[in-house]
């Protein structure tokens, strides 16, 4: 039976409330939340005046199943719960879900240090931020070790120094851990340094100028000279930052939107002072605005569990908000503190919007001019192979591994729109020769397919294999074997001279293996998933190759144990000395029985 809209209306309550727009095959299109449902739902089923995607989506309504709240805010925080939940095609998507970075400050300790945090704040200790990305914590990271010398060793590392590190020979650190440094001159640039992340600059600058005229009048030039760098680093940080002062705590949010392409971008504003930014790319279907955009990517963002505790003080917008109001409460409660949503139109805030404004606008344009690019090498590449239609999804293999040490294999996944990195996968190989990349890309191809073959994802269009006619082979034996149909294999030979731009195609067909040279478009393409299967495979290679060579050999015989492997290092005071033990001597560790102390030595001296 066919959805009537009027039927429908006729009994929809005029309360707050949401609704979920169902498809025929059960699938939730679109969920919305309204202060009045039925005018909120009426307005979808006028007669005239619906943008086009709303009318596509109205076409699509089987059912609209709706529930009503008590007041608009319980409408809105159920309407992000079931955005979350269902993620609807037709409502504002974020894939960004990860937790923020942050700086903590171990100022609790006797020695503070300075390390790199993201996550749960189980610490005692301070914590600055939110940064926007790791590399943005680094910058900052960077600069106050240079500026101020605190130190950002790990504890363990700290406490067993008995002379100092390379930070202190390149002037990074005044090495507390050896004693070079008063307990009182290390907690005056603590002192400093956390003025810096407070944003505190004037104070700050003052009291270094003092500094530096006490030290220069009791004739410790080295001393003034160090403090003098550390003022001309401050006003070179100040001058390459617009700053408020105060002390600011805000989100900056401006939008910029072209067809149904749209960027936001979120200037991170703490302590008076740019910590950096971040632009976004939600799929907007229905958005006919920046208002709308903007009222929709507030809530979505920061009401997601992993940024909850992470909402600014202030959020600074240049338009006006109709749910501000609802908006402004859903994020008080979520904190339990005043947030306030304002529109910015002077001073150093709309130097902040313009700043932001102009951002989004210049990268919606090169993501717009890119996607171009990208669209005209499909076009490409489908002439080249002599595709009947242009390929939506590429995969592409690449084996990585030192001498058969620690083998893995990367699959890598495009499609129009560039890497679709949370489709990529990386295969540790076991169980096969040393060195044997016809095996090693035998195990990583049936493994995956294998995968996909049981609905855990979607097979692509086209398979490249980086590699010539063997591992080609490889590949047309394992898809035949899996059964695996639709998918054209081609592969990548690098030709005599290994050379890019010389590679040569091998496609398989049913008058078997075909070799053309393709046109430079279309190669750029093959060329790029290539490269990036062989950065993606050669970065997991050397995470499990250095993983590997950590492990201690204890960790590799048969019962011993964490607890044992302590006893044994604490009792010979280091590997080098268990190495060197004879049985007898293995023994003598308390927790060490004879079979042990055997299978300890066999291990230690099989070669």
């Amino acid at each position: 039976m066919s959805f009537d809209p009027k039927v429908f209306l006729k009994t929809l309550t005029p309360r707050p409330g949401i609704y979920q727009m169902v498809g025929a095959d059960g699938e939730v299109l679109y969920v919305g939340k309204a202060k009045n449902l039925r005018k909120r739902v009426g307005s979808y089923f006028r007669a005239s005046g619906l943008a086009p995607k709303t009318a596509a989506l109205v076409k699509r309504i089987a059912r609209v199943d709706v529930t009503v709240t008590e007041t608009e805010l319980e409408a809105l925080l159920l309407e992000q719960n079931l955005i979350k939940e269902y993620r609807p095609p037709f409502n504002i998507l974020l894939r960004d879900d990860k937790s923020y970075p942050y700086i903590f400050f171990s100022d609790r300790d006797t020695w503070p240090r300075l390390a790199f945090h993201r996550g749960a704040k189980r610490k005692k200790g301070s914590y600055f931020g939110p940064f926007p990305s790791v590399h943005s914590v680094r910058e900052s990271m960077s600069f106050l070790q240079k500026t101020f010398r605190v130190r950002q060793c790990e504890d363990s590392f700290f406490k067993n120094r008995s002379r100092p590190c390379l930070q202190y020979q390149i002037e990074r650190c005044n090495a507390p851990c050896v004693g070079l440094i008063s307990e009182e001159n290390y907690q005056r640039d603590v002192r400093h340094t956390r003025m810096f992340l407070e944003g505190r600059n004037q104070p700050l600058m003052k009291e270094l100028e003092a500094d530096m005229d006490r030290a220069s009048e009791k004739l410790a030039f080295e001393e003034a000279a160090q403090i003098r760098d550390q003022i001309i680093a401050m006003r070179q940080v100040q001058a390459e930052q617009i700053i408020e002062s105060g002390n600011g705590h805000l989100d900056v949010i401006a939008a910029a939107m072209e067809g149904d392409e749209v960027c936001v971008h979120l200037l991170y504003i703490r302590h008076g002072r740019i910590l950096g930014s971040r632009s976004f790319y939600p799929k907007a279907p229905l958005a006919s605005g920046i208002e709308e955009i903007i009222g929709e990517f507030i809530p979505r963002h920061y009401l997601k569990s992993s940024v909850g505790l992470d909402i600014p003080r202030e959020i600074a917008l240049g338009v006006d908000l109709p749910d501000k109001g609802v908006l402004e409460e859903a994020l008080s409660s979520a904190v339990q503190r005043k947030v306030a949503i304002r529109n910015v139109s002077r001073g150093t805030r709309k130097k902040w919007l313009e700043l932001a404004t102009r951002t989004a606008e210049q990268n919606l344009t090169g993501r717009m001019a890119a996607s171009a690019n990208t669209l005209k090498r499909y076009e490409k590449l489908q002439k080249t192979l002599a595709l009947p239609e242009m390929p939506e999804r590429l995969e592409c293999f690449d084996i990585s591994h030192s001498s058969g040490e620690a083998t893995v294999a990367s699959c890598v996944v495009f499609n129009r729109e560039g890497p679709l990195k949370s489709d990529y996968r990386r295969f540790n190989i076991e169980n096969i020769t040393a060195g044997d990349d016809y095996a090693a890309m035998e195990q990583a191809i049936k493994r995956r397919y294998q995968r996909l073959q049981k609905g855990e994802g979607r097979l692509p269009d086209i398979l490249f294999i980086d590699g010539g006619k063997g591992q080609l082979r490889i590949a047309q034996k394992v898809l035949e074997e899996l059964n695996v149909i639709g998918v054209k294999l081609v592969g990548v030979a690098k030709g005599t001279t290994r050379k890019p731009g010389m590679e040569t195609l091998i496609l398989t067909t049913e008058e078997g293996e075909q070799e053309i040279i393709p046109e430079q478009a279309g190669l750029l393409l093959i060329q790029q998933i290539r490269d990036e299967a062989h950065r993606f495979a050669i970065t997991g290679h050397r995470q499990r190759r250095d993983r590997k060579r950590k492990r201690s050999p204890l960790e590799e015989v048969a019962g011993v144990g964490p607890k044992r492997r302590r006893e044994l290092l604490r009792y010979f005071g280091g590997m080098a000395a268990v190495e060197k033990a004879s049985t007898t001597d293995l023994m003598k560790v308390p927790s060490i029985n004879r079979k042990v102390a055997e299978a300890i030595y066999s291990s230690l001296h099989k070669g």
